[in-house]
């Protein structure tokens, strides 16, 4: 049984910091890529980022290239997601995913789609005031 589990969001200005990490369980973990997604109220479940199982390749939103940044760290099973000059439309429930299929090669199209992810955290909320 496969457990993802968020924390770290809270209430932050515009224009600060925010970090948000994912303890996984379960299984292996670094054989599996890993997604960021958000939804915030009313909407959809967004992309946000996601990195391959080998750390080596990273894909991200065109809303939040060059403001946040993924990462992993295979000896803690946990997978991070830094977050800066956030914007009050940052506002969101943050959820973290795991890739179904283990040691995958796919293009950025697979690893922003939800479906390719067979475990999803509870999520976590991340506020930005203006």
């Amino acid at each position: 049984q496969v457990q993802l589990v968020e924390s770290g969001g809270g209430l932050v200005q515009a224009g600060g910091s925010l970090s948000v990490s994912c303890a996984a369980s379960g299984r292996p973990f670094s054989n599996y890529a890993m997604g960021w997604f958000r939804q915030a109220p009313g909407k959809e479940r967004d992309f946000v980022a996601a990195i391959s199982w080998t750390g080596t390749s990273t894909y991200y939103a065109d809303s939040v290239k060059g403001r946040f940044t993924i990462s992993r760290d295979n000896g803690k099973n946990t997978v991070y997601l830094q977050m800066n000059s956030l914007k009050p439309e940052d506002t969101a429930v943050y959820y973290c995913a795991a890739d179904s299929i283990r040691n995958t090669y796919y293009s950025r199209n697979y690893y922003s789609t939800p479906a390719a992810y067979g475990y999803w955290g509870q999520g976590t909320q991340v506020t930005v005031s203006s």
